[in-house]
């Protein structure tokens, strides 16, 4: 690991192990999105993809205290086992309803799937800043997010090999089973880090703050900054990804009307399913590079706040120059930008601003922000395309809205370095719900 990081004695095995965990988590959620597409779409649903972002954000309302007050009642140990075994039971459950083609099945599947996503990674990063210090985690988190890039990518392509040898719904036994390895992955860390006392606190693991996750958000500015953050990363994104689509459907039309002898449905299919092939590898390598050869020297030279400053930086340069010279190719290019330097460099320097906070404030309300907030980040996104689209905004106008939003994120950041700063200063024993 030390081309790509700086490495103390005696923290390679368990970073590796963390690597290692996140990316066989990874690499079942991606088993998992492929047995999602086709139960949503044969059920004749493709339409109701648009609504599940609202229909997950209604359920996390409940789902988050419920967290809440389960990490209230048990150690961290117990927390991540009760959750990751009532995924695995719902995969399960999911798999005879499979069987027995059970209705509505596709729908209820596809909210689950994005509810599995964000809670189940939201705590895996939870628990490896629990064990982190502030220190470590600059320099080990870009190792252990490029488990998380990875295991994407090789999700993808496990379940490309698979698909051509079971059926559907036999996935979701594969998917389980990767959790179970992830379960017991996260058990031997946690043995091991217990036995070395630099690495990790071994005090009682049971919650002190008994307040839930939105009382922590709404009681301490940090916290708040931090969800006001999600959710302008994921409005403009979401709204970014609005844009490179929408430009792309026109491109493929206009392609297709100049051809002869295929039918225009097809070239259409054609154009877009070949345009995001390529765009999507190139989102995967140029993030895996940046994850590895850049994102440990940026967060160790440069600190946190610097790490957090690329993206809307970039974003905000790209969505200019989308606004006044909105071409495909220009558009392609911001996007990929976009999004390596999100699933990367920004992941691992918002994952690090949880490092000085206190237990409660990694776990409950992590899960709160993680979730809830990034679903309103998508259906402020959904609000503005539904207004847009009836008062016929041009791309120009799209990318407008983003160049606004991405300015108060910028903002956004300036005060949370400020927070972060004094926070690092603290020592971890007496860190606060970041107040």
């Amino acid at each position: 690991m030390s081309p790509f990081t700086a490495l103390e004695p005696g923290e390679g095995a368990d970073a590796a192990l963390l690597t290692l965990s996140v990316f066989l988590l990874l690499t079942a959620y991606y088993v998992l999105k492929v047995v999602r597409e086709p139960l949503i779409l044969s059920a004749g649903g493709a339409e109701l993809k648009s609504y599940t972002s609202a229909a997950q954000a209604v359920l996390f309302l409940f789902m988050v205290p419920a967290y809440g007050w389960l990490a209230n009642r048990v150690d961290r140990g117990r927390l991540i086992a009760t959750v990751t075994l009532f995924f695995i039971a719902n995969i399960i459950v999911f798999y005879f309803m499979a069987l027995a083609s059970a209705p509505g099945l596709g729908v209820a599947f596809f909210i689950w799937v994005g509810i599995f996503n964000m809670m189940i990674v939201a705590q895996f990063w939870s628990y490896a800043n629990d064990v982190y210090t502030p220190d470590q985690g600059k320099r080990l988190f870009a190792i252990i997010g490029f488990g998380q890039t990875a295991g994407a990518a090789c999700g993808g392509l496990f379940s490309k090999y698979l698909i051509q040898r079971l059926h559907v719904h036999q996935l979701l036994l594969v998917a389980g089973a990767l959790l179970c390895l992830y379960l017991v992955v996260i058990f031997v860390v946690q043995r091991r880090m217990r036995r070395y006392l630099h690495i990790a606190r071994v005090d009682d693991d049971v919650m002190v703050d008994k307040r839930g996750g939105f009382t922590l958000i709404l009681k301490s500015r940090y916290l708040f900054l931090i969800a006001v953050l999600l959710w302008a990363l994921n409005f403009s994104n979401t709204n970014g990804e609005f844009i490179l689509g929408r430009v792309v459907t026109a491109h493929a039309h206009a392609v297709s009307q100049g051809l002869t002898g295929a039918p225009a449905d097809e070239a259409v299919k054609h154009f877009i399913g070949a345009f995001y092939a390529d765009y999507f590898t190139w989102v995967n390598v140029v993030t895996a590079l940046i994850q590895l050869f850049l994102v440990s020297r940026i967060m160790r030279y440069f600190g946190v706040q610097i790490a957090l400053y690329v993206l809307p930086v970039v974003a905000l340069g790209a969505y200019a120059i989308v606004a006044f010279t909105p071409l495909l190719a220009l558009i392609r290019a911001a996007k990929i930008s976009e999004n390596s330097l999100d699933y990367s460099l920004n992941n691992t320097a918002r994952q690090a601003l949880f490092l000085p906070t206190s237990r409660e404030a990694k776990y409950k309300a992590k899960a709160a922000i993680d979730t809830l907030f990034v679903r309103a980040g998508d259906l402020s996104s959904a609000a503005l395309v539904f207004v847009g689209t009836h008062l016929a905004f041009q791309t120009r106008g799209f990318a407008i809205s983003n160049m606004v939003v991405i300015s108060v994120w910028l903002v956004i950041v300036t005060a949370l370095g400020r927070h972060y700063k004094r926070l690092v200063e603290v020592p971890r024993e007496n860190s606060v719900p970041a107040n």
